[in-house]
């Protein structure tokens, strides 16, 4: 089923689960570059995910994607995840920082100038995609409409503590989270924001 031909306003619980979870697990495979998208919790839950991947030699650079400064955060996103991954032992020369997005589609199309300009994105076959695993469909989406079609993509999803594929719909704040992102998905769709994806259904 095509996400444009998801009623947003009539999603059962199976609707949701298959739109955002659906065949988005880590497939083992190894790519060009480690793509993190930042967030408010990402030095907790995907920083890790990302230097984790590094040092089990996935691919060889990591790029930081986000330009939100947090409240308690001294820089933004990207810049502190890039200071994270440095203390644990990833090289300076393997680190690509995007430091001004503020939106999910910002980060792939600022990104992939940064790509362009350092590794050039005809010699990109597959990036690794970290982000929590109700944001990867977007994720994922974004970067099909946006990046090069010749390039292929592992999922590298991490949990949350409230908006896990098991857990989302036991919680007020997991459920308002999973709709709002499935809102998201379905109208940037519509409106032509990202492309048109097919949905294997539960």
């Amino acid at each position: 089923m095509l996400i444009s031909e998801f009623d947003y306003d009539q999603l059962p619980r199976y609707h949701i689960d298959s739109i955002l979870f659906n065949n988005l697990v880590d497939d083992g495979a190894n790519g060009d570059i480690i793509f993190v998208f930042g967030s408010k919790k990402s030095l907790k839950y995907r920083c890790p995910r990302a230097i984790e991947l590094y040092k089990e030699k996935r691919a060889s650079k990591i790029l930081f994607s986000g330009g939100v400064q947090w409240d308690g955060q001294h820089d933004v996103e990207a810049m502190v995840m890039s200071e994270e991954a440095k203390k644990h032992g990833v090289s300076e020369m393997d680190i690509l920082v995007e430091p001004l997005s503020k939106h999910t589609r910002d980060n792939v199309l600022f990104s992939s100038k940064i790509l362009e300009s350092s590794i050039g994105l005809a010699n990109i076959r597959r990036i690794l995609i970290v982000t929590t695993a109700y944001h990867m469909r977007r994720s994922f989406m974004t970067m099909m409409t946006y990046l090069p079609a010749s390039i292929a993509y592992t999922f590298c999803p991490v949990n949350d503590q409230s908006t896990t594929r098991d857990n989302w719909f036991l919680s007020e704040k997991g459920t308002v989270r999973v709709r709002e992102e499935c809102r998201k998905i379905i109208t940037y769709t519509r409106n032509g924001q990202l492309r048109d994806f097919d949905i294997e259904l539960n």
